[in-house]
């Protein structure tokens, strides 16, 4: 269940003005292709670059010939060069590539005093790694979220935009915009050809009804909005709020993301939006993937309806269902599940307005559509394969779940029902062959982790906590069989769309297991997949822009590329998290456009080659949407990952 977003997507320019000039960046990836003696082998060594949780299992990895790491030691000096420890590389973990055939561990699990640490090899190979920090959870991760928070408030829509002091300094800002999705037309369903590149429809039918859509979030290099990426992605932010609960600005984009889907959700004609925007069109209908601007640039464009750029400022809405009719149930269940689970975060403060939220829950989820035609491919998008799904009886489990847990905050009757409810899904999700692990087309991590608090010890429709249990461990298992046979431990598939989500699902999902259950049996393994996102991995760069010494300088989001750094200068798109490697014939063709501003903040494309294997290829280029276009639900996957990771170390 892979997520592709469109190909013709933007691309950005962020750029460091992190704390290391561009030659110290190249220095710190081994870029150069040298080492400081010619006669010792070209190594490249690979940490967690935010830094290690003081008392887990803490692992870096050293990359190069055979013969050189075999007999290769290393020390970790702190912040003024003295060693504090000091070791020999562990066994090899395997081939990576023909330039580092071999992979060795340096283990560092014996460093828990809090401080900022490199490591120096000596002895057949030489080296020296990027900074990393040993501290507290909640002192190393609260920050990132911080940071997430930071690329959520570049991404809002409308005019609720965050100018000046609303941003702290560095933030990339921009102004209102969109301001005509106050007023939007909604159109008939697109038709596309099969592969969704092109619209079949000569123009758009609309189909009389207008709507207020404005505000949200763009969904991620583009400005396009999903319902079914939001309302991910709100959930997400709810959850997580639920372990930080003192974070205002958590709090507050939260709070932002819900508004919108409110607005997306038509109570008096029940009719849910699907999209705002279109991004795959004809001569007729130019589309958002056909310029590279500033989002605020749409509104003064100046058009009529039939001109070609009509759908850029004037940006169609498409449903996902006809007024009253069935909901497709993937958007159902999870837009149901978020309104229940704002109901659960009123329900302290203010009963009415949750059992508001509640009866809202409770409307979308009734519409659901849960005989849906086989032989239809489920849709969240238009065309549906910007965002294919093959599964929806975990939606409508999660939403069974919150819906639920929020009936018995507010003593409502229903508890009971949509207990039994979510259950029965649960059973058709764990009786199917769509299984997956948390990301946007799956969403059972979170749903049976609650559904596991609703039944409360009892059992329903042939599901208790052994059940669920033992579906979180296969999620889990199945990472750590692919780890085990990994040189750098990898648990998701790097050479396939977004490897890193997947990476950052897989932590999020062992630290609600161990909140579940008490079994912490999956620790070493959430640090591990941690550790990988963010430099531990064959590329030595972190996938989340601004953190550590390398990160991605060159995303592609025009915001970024339009206004921020694209040369190594001015602000960054802090704490977005990308794709990372993909497949390498994905990116035989990168992107272009006229207006699209070059970006040197970044290694040249060619520098990152040295460090491609196994099928996957990495670049950090303006035009490589295919690993480097940030998104909401990447972003907001880790930022759970996070918050769940730091809310472990204060139990």
């Amino acid at each position: 269940m892979n997520v592709l977003r469109s190909p013709a997507l933007l691309v950005t320019a962020t750029t460091a003005a992190a704390a290391a000039s561009l030659g110290a960046v190249l220095v710190a990836m081994n870029l150069y292709g040298k080492v400081s003696a010619p006669s010792v082998p070209e190594v490249a060594i690979r940490v967690d670059q935010v830094g290690y949780v003081r008392g887990e299992k803490k692992q870096a990895y050293v990359m190069g010939p055979s013969a050189a790491l075999a007999g290769a030691r290393f020390k970790v000096v702190d912040a003024k060069g003295k060693a504090v420890t000091a070791g020999r590389l562990g066994a090899t973990t395997g081939r990576w590539n023909a330039k580092y055939p071999s992979v060795r561990t340096a283990d560092l699990s014996a460093l828990n005093t809090p401080g900022t640490y490199r490591i120096v090899l000596t002895d057949t190979a030489a080296g020296r790694s990027p900074a990393f920090r040993v501290a507290g959870a909640r002192e190393l991760m609260t920050p990132l979220v911080r940071d997430n928070v930071r690329f959520l408030q570049a991404q809002r829509d409308g005019a609720d935009v965050l100018p000046g002091n609303g941003l702290p300094n560095g933030a990339l800002k921009h102004g209102p915009s969109h301001l005509a999705d106050e007023d939007a037309t909604v159109y008939a369903d697109p038709e596309y050809d099969e592969e969704g590149n092109e619209l079949l429809d000569e123009r758009l039918t609309p189909t009389g009804d207008r709507a207020d859509v404005s505000g949200g979030w763009f969904d991620a290099g583009d400005f396009l909005k999903f319902t079914g990426t939001t309302s991910y992605s709100v959930a997400e932010l709810l959850l997580a709020q639920r372990d930080l609960p003192h974070m205002k600005e958590l709090s507050a984009e939260a709070t932002h993301g819900l508004e919108w889907l409110d607005k997306m959700w038509d109570e008096d004609s029940e009719t849910l939006y699907a999209q705002v925007g279109i991004g795959a069109g004809n001569e007729n209908v130019r589309t958002d993937h056909d310029v590279w601007r500033l989002p605020e640039a749409d509104d003064r464009l100046e058009v009529s309806p039939g001109d070609p750029d009509y759908t850029i400022k004037h940006r169609p809405v498409f449903r996902a269902n006809d007024p009253g009719e069935p909901i497709t149930p993937s958007l159902a269940g999870r837009v149901a599940a978020v309104f229940a689970l704002a109901a659960q975060r009123a329900a302290d403060t203010d009963p009415d307005e949750a059992q508001e939220w509640l009866d809202k829950a409770a409307a979308v989820y009734d519409l659901a559509d849960t005989d849906p035609d086989p032989d239809v491919p489920l849709f969240t998008a238009f065309p549906s394969a910007f965002y294919p799904e093959d599964s929806w009886q975990d939606d409508m489990e999660f939403a069974g779940a919150e819906l639920a847990l929020a009936a018995g905050k507010l003593g409502d009757d229903r508890e009971g029902d949509w207990t039994a409810d979510s259950a029965r899904w649960a059973r058709a999700y764990l009786d199917s062959d769509v299984k997956g692990t948390l990301n946007v087309a799956d969403v059972s991590a979170l749903a049976h982790v609650d559904l596991a608090t609703a039944l409360d010890g009892t059992r329903t429709n042939g599901v208790g906590d052994e059940e669920l249990y033992e579906d979180l461990r296969r999620q889990l298992d199945d990472g750590v069989d692919r780890a085990g046979h990994d040189p750098f431990r990898a648990g998701a598939v790097y050479d396939d769309f977004d490897a890193v989500p997947h990476t950052f699902g897989l932590v999020a999902t062992a630290r609600l297991y161990a909140r579940a259950t008490g079994d912490t049996r999956y620790a070493a393994f959430a640090g591990q997949q941690r550790g990988w996102a963010l430099g531990a991995n064959a590329w030595g760069t972190s996938f989340m822009i601004g953190a550590g010494e390398v990160y991605p300088h060159c995303p592609e989001h025009q915001l970024a590329n339009l206004r921020g750094s694209h040369d190594g200068k001015g602000a960054i798109l802090r704490g977005a998290v990308v794709n990372g490697p993909n497949e390498a014939s994905k990116l035989e063709e990168l992107n272009g456009f006229p207006t699209m501003k070059k970006c040197t903040a970044a290694p040249p494309t060619g520098a990152w080659t040295d460090f491609d294997g196994k099928g996957a290829r990495y670049v950090d280029d303006v035009g490589a949407w295919q690993t480097v276009e940030p998104a909401l639900d990447f972003t907001t996957t880790a930022l759970l990952a996070f918050a769940l990771t730091a809310e472990a170390d204060g139990r």
